[in-house]
C-alpha cells in the first residue's frame, strides 16, 4: 500500500475522514444528500477498487497467491487489534469466520457517518476479493457497519 508500513488501517482511515467528512457534509449542504452522497461514494468506490486492482497487480503468482499476499502482507498487519473475529471454518477451500467486533464500526458510526465507513472499508472485502480473480468466491450478507451483530465473511477457494 502507498501509507507508511507503521501506520495501522484504523489511523490512516481516521486521517482520510478528517478529510472527506467535512468535504461531504459541505457537498450536502449545497447539493443535497443524496446526491452528494451518490457523487463522493462513487468517486471512493472507483478510488479504492483501482488502489487494490494496482496492489494485487504488483504481487507475484497465480490469483489466489496475489489475493493471499495482498491480505497477509499488506492487510493483516495493519488491521491489527481493530477487530475481533471467530474462525468458523477453514479448510483451504473454504475460509468462513464473523466479525464480531469492529473499531471501524465503532469509528463512523460515532461521527454519524456509517455508510462512509462502508464504501472506505467494508466495500473494499469485495475489492480485495476482485485481486483473486475466478480463485477467490467472497460472500458476505452483513455488516456491523451496517447495525449487523456481526459481519459474515465467506470465502470459497478453487
Amino acid at each position: 500500500m502507498s501509507s507508511p508500513a507503521n501506520l495501522s488501517l484504523l489511523d490512516e482511515v481516521k486521517l482520510q475522514a478528517d478529510v472527506i467528512v467535512p468535504v461531504l457534509r459541505s457537498l450536502r449542504s449545497e447539493i443535497g444528500p443524496a446526491r452528494a452522497d451518490k457523487i463522493v461514494g462513487d468517486a471512493l468506490r472507483r478510488w479504492a477498487r483501482d488502489l487494490y486492482h494496482r496492489i494485487g497487480e504488483a504481487k507475484q503468482g497465480t490469483p489466489r497467491e496475489k489475493w493471499d499476499a495482498v491480505w497477509a502482507e499488506d492487510m493483516r498487519p495493519r488491521i491489527g487489534d481493530a477487530v475481533e473475529r471467530d474462525m468458523l471454518k477453514d479448510d483451504g477451500s473454504v475460509r468462513e469466520y464473523n466479525v464480531t467486533h469492529c473499531k471501524y464500526a465503532d469509528f463512523f458510526k460515532a461521527l454519524g457517518e456509517p455508510e462512509l465507513g462502508g464504501i472506505l472499508l467494508c466495500d473494499s472485502d469485495f475489492h480485495i476479493a476482485d485481486v483473486g480473480g475466478p480463485d477467490v468466491e467472497f460472500r458476505r450478507t452483513q455488516t456491523i457497519m451496517q447495525g449487523a451483530p456481526y459481519c459474515d465473511f465467506r470465502y470459497r477457494f478453487k
